[in-house]
């Protein structure tokens, strides 16, 4: 573990600028106020005679006194009034100085909430991400800033959580098909007097398990894909997607299929279009008991495109919902001992429409089943994909 250097912050940090804002303040206010009391006494020099010129026409000498008493009270006033001046700037120089005092202290006040946060972030790794600021003091903006990182703390520590999952779960459910291959061939290897069928029979159900592995890799790779963003967009014609991607056997299908236009990534609004379709087939009821799925496509009032699918099937709680598009998640023990799919469809369904900017939404049927609706944002304008087009071509605009 390297050892922790104390920094000692230089004129550049946040509460030398402060402190140095403060002083400057201080003293263009006290030089303003210098300069305004200075011509107030500057010019209230009163007068000798007052204006009354009577006041000396009594004697023959009194002008002339009075002038020489004027001249001095003058010349004594320049002189109060230069004192005055120094007196003040003096002043004004020693405040100044303990403005700057006063100013690093209480610029320290301020930031000392700051510097707890910095403190505490300093501490809060990937390992104890459950650790919060927790500043306390008024509600201002440091309060305020303080659990917006709280905030976006808790957001982390549930990623990380999630991801820690995701791992766990991809980890074992890539290591069950590589149990049972290996156990298959050891099986086989034990077995000296192994015939010809028994072997190819061990390889068949070898090579089963292989191809599980790479569906599940190439789940996960399109799932990786997709929380990664568009790479590009087109328009997509949503229905004839829907169109070619329809069940043709196990339960009835009921379809309504109104013009729906997508723009965005094709190969992800196919991937999502198989999986809820896959999804609503092998989550349904058992042959012969009267199963089906319902599939339509269109516009809402907002010209945003959506598709709807609904399916019968065994009764989901509500609760669980919005589990159904957590990864490896699978609902009930039947799903869990049969192993019907991955468990990685409905979380791909709400990766690519996250990554389109739209919106998912699952809710499960009282009579058993699931509703799912996909709305995705309305595509965009002619022109612009004209020009798209245009430049995807090589073709300049002029």
């Amino acid at each position: 573990m390297r050892p922790r250097v104390l920094r000692v912050r230089g004129p550049h940090s946040v509460r030398w600028r402060l402190t140095l804002l403060y002083s400057a303040l201080f003293a263009i206010a006290g030089a303003v106020l210098l300069a305004f009391t200075y011509l107030l006494v500057a010019n209230s020099e009163p007068s000798l005679t007052g204006g009354d010129s009577r006041v000396v026409k009594g004697s023959d000498g009194a002008p002339a006194i009075a002038s020489f008493v004027e001249q001095r009270l003058s010349v004594l006033r320049s002189e109060q009034l230069h004192q005055l001046l120094i007196e003040s700037v003096v002043a004004l120089a020693v405040m100044t100085v303990v403005s700057v005092a006063l100013g690093w202290l209480m610029a320290g006040r301020v930031l000392a909430p700051l510097r707890t946060m910095t403190a505490a972030a300093r501490r809060i790794s990937a390992d104890n991400l459950h650790e919060r600021l927790a500043v306390p003091g008024p509600d201002d903006e440091l309060k305020a800033m303080a659990d917006t990182i709280d905030d976006v703390l808790a957001r982390l520590e549930g990623a990380f959580e999630a991801q820690r999952q995701f791992v766990a779960n991809a980890s074992h459910e890539l290591r069950t098909p590589l149990t049972l291959q290996q156990a298959i061939v050891d099986v086989a290897l034990a077995d000296p007097d192994a015939s010809v069928d028994t072997l190819r029979a061990a390889l068949l159900r070898s090579r089963a398990a292989g191809q599980e592995q790479e569906r599940l890799i190439d789940a996960l790779l399109t799932l990786a894909r997709s929380q990664q963003g568009l790479e590009r967009r087109e328009f997509v014609d949503l229905t004839a997607i829907v169109r070619e991607r329809l069940p043709d056997t196990g339960p009835r299908v009921e379809a309504r299929l109104d013009p729906a236009p997508v723009f965005g990534d094709p190969q992800l609004i196919e991937r999502l279009v198989v999986n809820l379709t896959d999804n609503a087939v092998r989550h349904n009821l058992p042959p012969g008991e009267g199963g089906w799925v319902s599939v339509s496509t269109g516009v809402d009032g907002s010209g945003r495109p959506g598709l709807r699918i609904e399916n019968s099937g065994p009764v989901i709680p509500a609760d669980q919902a919005a589990g159904l598009f957590q990864p490896f998640r699978r609902l009930g023990p039947e799903r869990v001992r049969r192993r019907d799919g991955l468990g990685l469809g409905m979380s791909i369904v709400a990766a690519v429409v996250a990554a389109h900017g739209g919106r998912v939404l699952a809710r499960t049927r009282p009579q058993g089943g699931l509703t799912v609706e996909v709305t995705l944002p309305a595509p965009i304008p002619a022109p612009y994909v004209t020009n798209v087009q245009r430049e995807r071509q090589g073709v300049g605009s002029g």
